[in-house]
């Protein structure tokens, strides 16, 4: 189905703002979100599949992309898949399911956020800001960390383990980071979404699976974590093996 780029009302110029990709068959919800996200000063495009989507997003590179899940012949965890294989575009994913099992395989496919229908748009409008702004190169660089093999330079934010990069999500590399600043102190999941996330609402389940997902990258064994530790009645503690974390 062939559909016309979402113009975005009012005269002000759009040339340099972040460009949003909306992509969801459902034309009440992309049209909903669309709107707010224009209102927040997005220029923004729709796509109602996954070819149109891949489609435009080769032609116009987007800063981020909202994403749903379901999407009629390829699903999103393709077209995710297919974008970030083109490079490191931020992705929102959208799902209409409460199973964490679709939470995790939108993170293993790049996604770097999920919310999960019904939404206030409002909230998403400001992930989508949160995203973004985690995602812009930082004025202070701060300093390079390390800790028991791992190494993280905020400033290109790259991250590695005894020297092979990690492929982190802009959440994943913000979670690391914020565990390496802070050895040896237990967080509640509330905690880390306040101080990592900068959100003061949303699902704490998120936290989770983020944590989940990093000890996949960052563990010998994800079943036995070593680093990234469950404090029982509280949340997370990360551990460096081998003496505290230190700044390089």
């Amino acid at each position: 189905m062939q559909q016309q780029p979402y113009e975005p009302a009012g005269a002000r110029a759009r040339e340099e703002a972040p460009r949003i990709l909306v992509v969801d068959d459902d034309p009440t919800v992309a049209e909903v979100v669309a709107g707010y996200l224009d209102r927040a000063g997005y220029a923004v495009e729709r796509a109602d599949d996954g070819p149109t989507a891949l489609t435009r997003a080769a032609a116009h590179r987007p800063d981020l992309v909202v994403l749903d899940l379901m999407l009629p012949g390829m699903d999103g965890l393709e077209v995710c898949r297919r974008i970030r294989g083109h490079g490191p575009v931020p992705v929102i994913m959208l799902t209409a399911r409460g199973d964490e099992d679709d939470r995790i395989l939108g993170l293993e496919v790049g996604a770097d956020d999920y919310v999960t229908k019904p939404f206030s748009p409002r909230e998403l409008v400001l992930r989508v800001e949160s995203v973004l702004r985690r995602s812009r190169p930082a004025s202070d660089t701060g300093h390079r960390l390390r800790a028991a093999g791992l190494a993280l330079d905020p400033a290109a934010r790259r991250a590695t383990k005894h020297g092979v990069e990690l492929a982190l999500t802009l959440r994943e590399f913000d979670l690391l980071s914020f565990f390496l600043r802070h050895p040896g102190r237990a967080f509640g999941r509330e905690d880390l979404m306040r101080e990592v996330w900068g959100w003061d609402f949303g699902d704490l389940s998120t936290v989770t699976v983020h944590v989940r997902r990093l000890r996949g990258k960052v563990e010998d064994d994800p079943a036995r974590p070593r680093l990234i530790q469950t404090v029982w009645g509280v949340g997370y503690r990360f551990e460096p093996t081998g003496g505290e974390a230190d700044h390089a």
